[in-house]
């Protein structure tokens, strides 16, 4: 067999027979898979026309099917009789992620709702149009921010998995927030631009260098950005620990594809961690966050 040949400078592969050969069709990437409906994809501008995935495409759907495999393995757990779940994707954006899920797991079951918030209203509008010619019924589009859908009666009293992907900034909070309101069975979260507390560590940072050496480490503009943002997730794991969930932090894919990389999966459990409080509140002390305490970080 030859092998697949790429085709001029946008990087597209192609498959298998030639696109548009008498009697032939053309065969599919490899990397899309079984049973996905090629429609969507096009739709999503993830394929061509041609059926061809470019470099940039594939690098999305790379992104989507990993975290689509966290979110299956997940949604076979909380509903192993198959009576339906409810779930919400904060910060939906083009609705990718929620799409491929109604695709590969929602369309078959017959149940289930997925609910795509989104604040850009252009957005909202093409998502549910192409819900629509697509035939996927179960699918809401809500304009709103990830605050607003917390009170909004638009959405069930309960949400059982909560979904906030690249959400910024305090956006992943407000999804915290929404999850830990609609007592959520699990979350998956893949932050994004951790600014918040970064500006609070460079609001004192004269002050906390003349306290602790540990101020050393974001001294720098840029390490005072790095380190906020990996304080801003530790804080957050921590949080959930404290509110009743086992978190697991893991890579969403290889850095070569994104460098807002970081993976949060948190399952609930019913049982809150005094212990993960206890750390929490001498984090937020240390670095002199207090601020946050009864803002982000509800403790009682």
């Amino acid at each position: 067999m030859k092998p697949a040949r790429k085709s001029g400078a946008s990087g597209a592969v192609r498959a298998g027979p030639a696109a548009g050969a008498p009697g032939e069709a053309s065969a599919l990437p490899p990397e899309v898979r079984a049973g996905q409906s090629v429609e969507l994809l096009k739709e999503l501008h993830i394929l061509t026309r041609e059926g061809r995935l470019n470099q940039d495409s594939r690098r999305k759907l790379k992104q989507v099917y990993h975290l689509y495999q966290f979110i299956e393995k997940l949604m076979h757990e909380l509903d192993p009789e198959e009576r339906g779940l409810t779930l919400a994707d904060h910060g939906a954006g083009k609705s990718y992620l929620g799409f491929i899920l109604y695709d590969l797991y929602f369309k078959a079951r017959g149940h289930g709702h997925i609910y795509g918030i989104e604040t850009r209203a252009e957005l909202v509008e093409k998502s549910r149009a192409l819900a629509a010619r697509l035939g996927f019924g179960r699918m809401s589009f809500l304009n709103q921010s990830v605050a607003e859908a917390t009170e909004s009666e638009q959405l069930p009293e309960r949400i059982d998995i909560v979904t906030a992907l690249h959400a910024c900034d305090t956006a992943t909070d407000d999804a915290i927030a929404f999850g830990l309101r609609k007592q959520a069975r699990a979350m998956v979260l893949v932050p994004c631009c951790q600014a918040e507390i970064a500006a609070c560590l460079r609001s004192h940072k004269a002050l906390a260098l003349s306290r602790t050496p540990l101020a050393e480490l974001w001294r720098h503009p840029l390490h005072t950005r790095e380190i906020g943002s990996q304080i801003t997730n530790v804080l957050r794991c921590l949080y959930l620990e404290a509110r009743g969930y086992q978190v697991t932090v893991t890579e969403l894919v290889g850095w070569e594809h994104s460098l807002k990389n970081e993976l949060i999966i948190a399952r609930h459990t019913g049982h809150p961690s005094r212990s993960a409080q206890t750390r929490l509140h001498a984090l937020l002390t240390q670095f002199g966050l207090e601020t946050l305490i009864g803002v982000r970080f509800q403790l009682s």
